[in-house]
């Protein structure tokens, strides 16, 4: 195989064999940014250009400086509109991940844009990286390697997560905390019951079919527990949350304690 900064369907498949990754969100437009986080170790990186600060040329510099590291980039689309998964395709990303889809026939409709005709639609063009600007014809072929995620975020999307689940180009089932949270009616309250069971009927849905079962945590050590709960696709954090929270916590341990500056009087 040719040298290349596309993943060629490996994190696809290391997901279908159920092997954990963990990866973390990238939304600062700044490809130092994202080096920084594949140099860290990453499994992957999820480019947001859903709530990031840039728009999908991002992934025209992502893409190859996290490969360069040997990290995949997948791509949070802003909607589910064709030529906006089309282009980030054509950029040679892993894999796509569709927020806001809250029935399988909407699912199903999205995923249409991944697959070239007959399958799908797609637009056909060769002069991009993901055919290695028209070297390789054959990428035309390999459409199978893209990488699907799918978000569970509204209460909708999980009344037919198993429906989602079951649909050939699925890959991933990828819960959005605060967007289900919210849609659930606790939002941001991560410990209620109704969420709790939300994430499980979510989990199971995704190992009925065989598919991976992904979400957003903090940290570290939520990421460990969900792992151990069976949860194959792990984001922890992204790169602005992480960078903002390792600040603060340095500068609260270097800086003394506050002093009470209460006047007293004699």
């Amino acid at each position: 195989m040719n040298r290349s900064p596309l993943d060629h369907g490996r994190l696809r498949a290391r997901l279908a064999e159920g092997e954990p990754t963990l990866g973390t969100f990238v939304g600062m437009a700044s490809p130092v940014a994202a080096e920084v986080c594949a140099a860290a170790g990453a499994d992957w990186l999820l480019l947001d250009l859903e709530h990031g600060a840039g728009g999908e040329e991002q992934a025209r510099t992502t893409v190859p400086v996290a490969a360069s590291y040997g990290v995949p980039t997948v791509v949070r689309v802003e909607s589910a509109a064709r030529i906006r998964i089309g282009r980030v395709l054509d950029l040679g990303v892993a894999g796509i991940m569709l927020p806001r889809l809250d029935t399988a026939a909407e699912v199903r409709e999205a995923l249409r844009h991944l697959r070239y005709p007959p399958a799908g639609d797609r637009g056909v063009a060769t002069y991009n990286r993901a055919c290695r600007f028209g070297l390789d014809p054959t990428a035309l072929d390999r459409e199978g390697e893209i990488l699907g995620v799918v978000q569970i975020e509204s209460a909708s999307a999980l009344a037919e997560a198993e429906a989602i689940a079951a649909l050939d180009g699925v890959d991933v089932l990828f819960v959005g905390p605060r967007d289900l949270s919210h849609d659930l009616g606790v939002p941001g309250d991560f410990a209620a019951a109704v969420y709790r069971e939300a994430l499980e009927r979510v989990r199971k849905a995704a190992a009925a079919h065989g598919k991976a079962c992904g979400l957003l945590v903090p940290d570290g050590p939520a990421a460990a527990a969900k792992r151990a709960e069976g949860w194959t696709f792990i984001a922890i954090g992204s790169d602005s949350t992480l960078l903002a929270a390792a600040l603060s916590a340095a500068l609260g341990e270097a800086r003394p304690e506050p002093r009470d500056h209460q006047e007293t009087h004699s």
